[in-house]
């Protein structure tokens, strides 16, 4: 079902769309964020992961995101200028506390926190509260393969998916994200939610004006729903929810997704005595809104166990006998994680990232808001 959506939504007619180079888009996000006032090294760190996103084909979470966060901080829901506290710290673990700063900058400082604790401890654990939406989960994982290590990420988000046999939104998309380094070009990188579609996927769907895949989506009267448009605005009042991975009820397993996102809600609320559940929708400090998630990193230091060289030959060949086994009839190849992600980098360096057109209109907004009228763009 996951492969279905993905092949969906690259399937725009081409006339949509226009395709930026990748420095220049990257370029126009961090000035965003700077006339936002958040501070140039911070910018630097929200425009790094919505370009790896974009990169990596995960559009989504990446300029799709920009007018999201640009709508937020305006409204006074996200602080720009991140301030973080350093509420535990022990050997191997630490608890973080955000102060509804931005997420991106939140999340890449606990997993530098995390790595530079494996470095020493051979594992390092940080847990997070009161920070905001970070982007794809994958970019923190990838800060791990780098460093020759092994990552893994959560997060909790807004209610979006009820319990199996349930309606009612109560858990977010939750992602549980795991990479690896290899031997290959590229790392082995599990990066997904844990409902079948996420709802930035139904915002893709609403901007290219496409039909969601049956059996995604499950409404309030337990019936399936493929307007996107409708489905969002049913997400906002609870009418709607999204199906967890394995779908509804349990003969397709969806019993397996609820626990997956359950148990992602737990380590990125309850180690850092964080909100869950109902309250990600959003509390109200002192008149403001805010909108708090928490997030939970795990890096494990490879060369405690073995070798890296090695461990990166295993999960090498792991990967090349996964691919080279048999093939459903009429399937040209096998996948592996993280290798589609690859390929889209490769030719999004070379090609640019492509803009639809509810993107384009966005990106006009804000530059012209913000006063940026050195980037010239072809629409």
């Amino acid at each position: 079902m996951l492969e279905e959506v993905k092949e969906e939504t690259n399937s725009t007619p081409s006339d949509d769309i226009v395709y930026i180079d990748v420095e220049k888009l990257k370029a126009f996000i961090k000035d965003v964020f700077i006339s936002l006032e958040v501070p140039e090294g911070h910018a630097e760190i929200i425009a790094e992961v919505l370009i790896t996103s974009d990169l990596r084909g995960i559009d989504s979470h990446g300029i799709q995101r920009c007018k999201m966060y640009y709508d937020r901080i305006r409204e006074g829901i996200y602080n720009p200028k991140t301030k973080i506290s350093v509420i535990k710290d022990d050997k191997s673990t630490a608890v973080l506390d955000g102060g509804c700063g931005m997420g991106h900058v939140i999340a890449y400082l606990a997993m530098r926190l995390a790595i530079e604790k494996a470095k020493k401890y051979g594992l390092g654990a940080v847990a997070v509260r009161n920070s905001t939406h970070f982007g794809i989960a994958g970019y923190y994982s990838l800060m791990a393969i780098q460093e020759g290590m092994i990552g893994f990420v959560t997060t909790n988000t807004r209610p979006a998916v009820p319990p199996t046999f349930g309606i009612e939104p109560m858990l977010g998309t939750n992602p549980l994200t795991y990479g690896v380094p290899t031997d290959e070009e590229f790392p082995f990188l599990l990066d997904c939610a844990t409902s079948i579609i996420q709802r930035g996927k139904v915002e893709v769907y609403n901007r290219m004006h496409k039909q969601l895949p049956d059996g995604v989506i499950i409404s309030n009267n337990g019936n399936s729903k493929t307007d996107a448009n409708i489905v969002l605005n049913k997400l906002l009042d609870r009418s709607a929810a999204l199906l967890p991975l394995g779908g509804k009820g349990e003969d397709t397993s969806g019993h397996k997704g609820y626990g997956y996102a359950t148990f992602a809600e737990i380590l990125s609320s309850a180690l850092q005595d964080g909100v869950y559940l109902k309250d990600t929708a959003g509390v109200i400090e002192n008149g403001q809104k805010r909108l708090k998630v928490g997030h939970f990193f795990l890096v494990i230091n490879i060369q405690n166990f073995i070798p890296l060289e090695r461990f990166k030959e295993i999960t090498g060949n792991i990967m090349r006998e996964l691919r080279s086994s048999k093939k459903t009839p009429g399937k040209e190849r096998i996948y592996t994680a993280g290798e589609k992600e690859y390929n889209s980098d490769v030719e999004r360096r070379k090609n640019g990232i492509p803009l639809n057109k509810s993107l384009q209109k966005d990106i006009k907004i804000m530059q012209k808001e913000l006063g940026l009228n050195k980037y010239n763009f072809p629409f």
